[in-house]
């Protein structure tokens, strides 16, 4: 897994995005993997998507955000592997995020914390378009990548203290405009984060919108959410 992780570009044909190495040598040498996610989180409001294999991969991500539930939230909320060879057995688990994550053509999902002792740092993702579960060997293999991913985190942590700078790690999808958005609804609306928060998510799954879209709309003034049904 190292060997595959270092020797795959970047998704825009770069070397130096080690998320991306990280999604791509999954799919590459995990037979019963067509994609994958590796996301950095904090709590169920910051998230943020470090890598994507391709265009579907940052989709499910996005999908799960709006919705607030599925594979990953579950592990990184648990600290422990979420396996799921059969989304549309498990759908009545996250449903809000299962119908509309088998409507893009996911059937099956595997997601492991990235964590370091009782610390979680975030989640690896690999997706299925096909129902079927991953062998023990590609199980091992996954919770390696996983640790690969932390390790690379810690250190590029460590690395900002050491130079006084904040931990930024490069990102494939920001929701940086989302939590802007939290702020200014929680400032005019007189509500704490998390039902400003509460407010955009409902929105963005009532009118079936990605969150980022909802939260741009809101900080430019397109909508305001002074309802809660809106």
């Amino acid at each position: 897994m190292w060997t595959a992780i270092a020797a795959a570009p970047g998704a825009d044909g770069s070397r130096d995005s080690w998320a991306q190495r990280v999604c791509l040598a999954c799919v590459e040498t995990l037979d019963q993997v067509d994609a994958a996610i590796l996301s950095l989180r904090a709590d169920p409001r910051s998230e943020e998507v470090l890598g994507a294999s391709d265009p579907w991969a940052a989709r499910l991500a996005e999908l799960e955000y709006t919705a607030g539930e599925g594979p990953g939230a579950e592990a990184f909320e648990t600290g422990s592997p979420v396996l799921v060879p059969d989304l549309t057995v498990d759908q009545v688990r996250w449903p809000g995020f299962a119908q509309t994550a088998l409507a893009t053509g996911l059937a099956a999902a595997f997601a492991f914390p990235l964590r370091f002792g009782a610390i979680r740092l975030g989640t690896l993702e690999l997706v299925r378009r096909r129902p079927g579960g991953l062998t023990s060997a590609e199980t091992r293999d996954a919770a390696l990548a996983a640790d690969l991913a932390t390790a690379a985190l810690l250190r590029q942590s460590r690395e900002a203290e050491r130079a006084g700078l904040e931990f930024a790690p490069r990102t494939v999808i920001s929701y940086q405009d989302v939590h802007i958005a939290t702020g200014m609804l929680a400032a005019q609306l007189r509500i704490s984060l998390d039902d400003a928060f509460a407010r955009l998510r409902a929105h963005a799954y009532s009118t079936n919108r990605p969150l980022l879209d909802v939260a741009k709309d809101v900080l430019e003034r397109r909508i305001t959410l002074e309802e809660s049904s809106e």
